[in-house]
């Protein structure tokens, strides 16, 4: 795959509260140790996942649908540790 195809993947949120502040900043820290250009999309909105106060912006209470796409020389990494975190319900 070249790292000028973007891999994307859909995720439904799972934890009880939702993307609130703790979540996100998880994700950021996560997100912020790729190369990867990591964007999160929601109902149309499109924001960094290495920008806390995006992924805020983005509403995402428990049940809504998240995708990411995750484009860069090592997006393949991103999708699978950012995977982990959404399904362990950011550890709550």
């Amino acid at each position: 795959m070249s790292t000028s195809d973007p891999i994307t993947k859909e995720f439904t949120i799972g934890n009880e509260y939702g993307m609130h502040a703790r979540p996100a900043a998880l994700f950021v820290k996560c997100a912020s140790q790729f190369e990867a250009e990591i964007q999160v999309i929601k109902d149309g909105i499109e924001v960094s996942g290495k920008s806390i106060m995006g992924l805020l912006t983005l509403e995402g209470h428990q049940g809504s649908v998240i995708t990411l796409q995750i484009q860069g020389p090592d997006a393949e990494e991103a999708m699978s540790s950012l995977s982990e975190l959404i399904e362990a319900k950011f550890g709550e």
